[in-house]
């Protein structure tokens, strides 16, 4: 038993002298420590020596148990101390460094020119309300005046997600929430993505941002949408404009009429921004359906409305010179980083 004891510290002592991490020392410790370990079996094997033997055998093996156990121990605290060491070595800051540079957020040019739209008409005393991008067939269509066989409710035009509902097509589909819940006078902008089952191209987009007017009071008349208009482009682009208008149809509107304003690049003498016309299309405009007013319960022979809407994609082109309408979703660092 004696020489058992001596032979299992020299392997022990052996072992130890080649550890290296504190891992090392764990595994160490349950080789030897352990419940199937060599000095738990010595431990057994002291039932079968001699009664009068088993005293000192049994010293001897508990001397041995705390011995591996102290050096596991001491061990542990070196190898503890000298990684603590290292880590602080391989980690310490130099403190004389200049910092990292980093780069102010920004908004999306999108972003920029939805809020200047916003903050003007909320100048002018018009408020700011949403309505859902996924809505029923009757918000979006049939409730403005569209008939069943209208070009922009087949397929090709509008993402339909049942027989029902849909991805709205234009931000009107806030308009008749709006004049169920209130009553006129109501003065009200409406801003949101719309989408449409259209083929992706320089000009055109499956989602874009629209922007609607509406003011619906007792006498409201063409004399005042022509005013807004005046007064909405000409603080829009800082400077006087001369708008025009052309007669057009939308079904929720009678008359309906389509906006332009005097080419900002040109001053009307024609260039490549504006087709050598002199003018540019802005969006389109009209006075509310009176079927649309009793949609959306509001009397069409006591008070009367204007509604008008623009696309903030097109404005931002016509703004900044742009071609391609997918630039605004590329997310190319080279074109956002401009604005």
């Amino acid at each position: 038993m004696e020489d058992k004891v001596s032979l299992l510290r020299e392997q022990f002592q052996n072992d130890f002298s080649k550890i290296t991490e504190l891992k090392d020392v764990e595994e160490l410790k349950v080789k030897y420590l352990g419940k199937k370990g060599p000095v738990q079996e010595l431990m057994l094997e002291l039932r079968n020596c001699p009664p009068d033997t088993r005293p000192l055998l049994g010293k001897l093996i508990n001397e041995l148990k705390e011995e591996f156990s102290r050096l596991c121990e001491q061990g542990i605290e070196g190898l503890s101390a000298s990684e603590e060491a290292r880590k602080l070595l391989e980690e310490k800051i130099d403190v004389t460094l200049s910092g990292r540079t980093s780069f102010a957020g920004r908004k999306h040019p999108i972003t920029l020119i939805m809020d200047e739209v916003l903050a003007i008409l909320t100048g002018m005393g018009f408020s700011v309300q949403y309505g859902p991008d996924i809505d029923s067939d009757y918000y979006n269509y049939e409730g403005l005046n569209f008939p069943p066989d209208h070009p922009a409710r087949d397929m090709q035009d509008t993402f339909y997600l049942s027989e029902n509902m849909l991805l709205r097509s234009h931000t009107s589909n806030t308009q008749l929430r709006i004049m169920e819940a209130h009553t006129p006078p109501l003065r009200v902008v409406m801003p949101g993505t719309v989408y449409r089952n259209e083929t992706i191209s320089a000009r055109s987009h499956v989602f874009f941002h629209q922007v609607e007017g509406m003011y619906i009071d007792k006498h409201v008349s063409f004399g005042d949408l022509f005013a807004t208009m005046d007064e909405f482009w000409s603080k829009l682009f800082k400077t006087e404009v001369e708008t025009r208008f052309r007669p057009s149809f939308f079904p929720f509107v009678e008359p309906g009429l389509e906006v332009d304003i005097k080419c900002t690049s040109c001053l009307g003498k024609g260039c490549r921004l504006c087709k050598n016309t002199g003018w540019l299309e802005v969006g389109g405009a009209g006075m509310i359906h009176p079927e649309v007013l009793k949609n959306g319960g509001i009397d069409p022979e006591v008070y009367s409305g204007y509604a008008w809407g623009l696309g903030i994609e097109r404005l931002a082109m016509l703004r900044y010179g742009m071609k391609d309408i997918r630039m605004f979703t590329e997310n190319d660092l080279r074109f956002l980083n401009q604005f």
